[in-house]
């Protein structure tokens, strides 16, 4: 998946992957992560999600990555949410005292850009990546993160030949192959949701599964 579909996907504001409304699974299941207040919390491929307001909400500091200049000026914008942009390496930064996005590629970041994040919260970050991405994105987080970080991951499973992505099927083998050289895995739901999400089923899907793991950095 190359840069220039998700940068086009913002210019042409073709952006049904977003959500209005907060995560059901991260206001459940963060809570099991036991990241205390104040901790940092890093959100990949953020774009303008209303997810990192909640984390804000709960006091933690975000630090997000998103490629769509589009994306993080409307997050800022839309949400009144102050800040000052400047440059740092190959990214253009916005920042306040609790927030920080860097706008430029995932793949660019640094150990050092990701100082004392404590957790992660990739709800649409791995499952926005075809396969042939998706272990060079495991490895290069994998660079990234301390021992005991711990990962709140969101994943789809569904038949990949009824259904071009994104988002992209990664099912629970693939996780177990991605991660389990560095990481402890635990499965905390599996859903059934296609019943749900009628978009999903228009698209020709006959079956769509969720599931959320909490993943500990080794």
């Amino acid at each position: 998946m190359h840069q220039e579909f998700w940068l086009e996907r913002w210019q042409q504001n073709q952006i049904g992957f977003h959500s209005e409304s907060i995560n059901p699974h991260l206001e459940q299941y963060w809570p099991a992560l036991h990241i205390e207040a104040g901790s940092r919390v890093f959100v990949p491929l953020c774009g303008k999600s209303n997810d990192i307001l909640w984390l804000l909400a709960q006091n933690y500091r975000v630090i997000g990555v998103e490629l769509s200049p589009l994306a993080v000026n409307a997050f800022f914008t839309e949400n009144k949410v102050p800040a000052t942009a400047g440059r740092k390496d190959k990214f253009e930064v916005w920042e306040n005292d609790d927030l920080c996005i860097y706008c430029g590629d995932f793949f660019h970041l640094r150990e050092e850009d990701l100082t004392g994040v404590d957790a992660v919260y990739d709800r649409a970050s791995l499952v926005a990546l075809p396969p042939e991405m998706r272990a060079n994105y495991a490895a290069h987080m994998k660079r990234l993160l301390k021992t005991g970080t711990k990962i709140l991951l969101v994943a789809f499973d569904y038949s990949q030949q009824e259904m071009d992505g994104p988002p992209f099927s990664v099912q629970c083998q693939e996780v177990e192959m991605l991660y389990r050289d560095w990481c402890r895995i635990d499965l905390l739901l599996t859903e059934d949701i296609l019943s749900k999400e009628p978009r999903f089923r228009e698209r020709g899907l006959s079956r769509l599964q969720e599931q959320v793991y909490v993943l500990t950095v080794l």
